[in-house]
């Protein structure tokens, strides 16, 4: 007679458990509810063999945790939820394709397809022996504090441009057709500076070296702080022996108090602190950094200020430092 007793013990103990969980605003429903479908699809080719998809953001009452794209309703790509854009490769030229996309939760739930974006490959041409030229005098303005327009100089190839990549901190983020040469970028944030460059690409998927790089910063949105960026950060490389000698100068930003250090990142990662042996220098700032390196060897590199309140301020733009052979 004690096994029933204990089965109803074990009932009761689950009752207890579901009414604690909701007394305390806790819940036991499963995610059922699928995100959003992603607007704004977009595929564009980047050569006779390759296209590239981008779409904006979806949204979820959890969250979303990945998109997947779908060729023809078959599925040719997963990225995870940071990114909003991929190559597919491996395509046929002079070839009409479909792509859709759609976002997925943690739960398993996925959205409808967002609308579908039709693309046709180009013909393979004549034998394409050279990259397309250097994309010219790069401009652009912040329209708000989450878009900005860029517009560049055409390049010329041996055969012909397909589409221009804009670039920003070395990663491609948007990509518009050879024949325009404008892009509207969104999705970014207030009161931040960002650095951009754009290279043009031919139906063989040569790239041409970066256009110059543009610093833009978007305004703040109504009532947060100024920006505690960095400005006119310049970088001067010189030979010494077998060493290689970074001269980098900037403009301090207003903090209200002295910046007592600064940190320095190469290709993202945090390489040294600035400390200042003395008093802070006012108004321009310098510093000489290091590097053994062999030729050629290629940085980003950026820095950030401590503010008087001991916390790290704002990134400054990007440089990209290449070591002289």
């Amino acid at each position: 007679m004690q096994r029933p007793h204990a089965r109803t013990e074990s009932a009761c103990s689950v009752a207890l458990l579901l009414a604690a969980l909701t007394a305390c605003g806790g819940s036991a429903e499963a995610d059922t509810r699928n995100p959003t479908a992603p607007g704004g699809v977009t595929a564009q080719a980047g050569s006779a063999t390759s296209v590239h998809v981008m779409w904006e953001r979806a949204s979820d009452n959890e969250g979303v945790t990945g998109y997947d794209v779908y060729r023809e309703g078959r599925k040719a790509a997963s990225v995870d939820a940071t990114k909003l854009m991929t190559d597919i490769e491996g395509l046929a030229a002079s070839t009409a394709y479909t792509f859709t996309v759609r976002a997925r939760d943690a739960a398993g739930n996925v959205s409808a397809p967002g609308a579908a974006a039709p693309v046709t490959t180009p013909a393979t041409g004549p034998a394409d022996e050279e990259p397309p030229t250097r994309p010219s005098k790069l401009r652009g303005e912040a329209d708000s504090g989450r878009t900005v327009t860029l517009s560049w100089g055409g390049s010329t190839d041996d055969v012909g441009v397909t589409s221009y990549d804009v670039y920003q901190e070395d990663s491609r983020i948007h990509s518009v057709p050879g024949t325009r040469t404008t892009a509207r970028l969104t999705g970014l944030r207030p009161g931040t500076v960002y650095t951009f460059t754009v290279r043009a690409r031919d139906a063989a998927d040569r790239s041409s070296p970066d256009s110059n790089a543009l610093d833009l910063t978007t305004p703040s949105a109504p009532g947060a702080p100024a920006s505690t960026a960095p400005t006119g950060l310049r970088t001067e490389t010189t030979v010494q022996g077998k060493e290689f000698l970074v001269d980098l100068s900037w403009d301090q930003p207003e903090t209200g108090g002295t910046i007592p250090a600064y940190q320095l990142f190469l290709d993202g990662k945090l390489t040294t602190t600035i400390v200042w042996g003395g008093t802070p220098p006012a108004g321009r700032a310098t510093y000489r950094l290091t590097l053994t390196d062999p030729p050629g060897t290629r940085y980003s590199l950026k820095i950030r200020p401590k503010l008087p309140d001991g916390t790290w301020g704002d990134f400054s733009a990007q440089r990209t430092v290449v070591l002289p052979g």
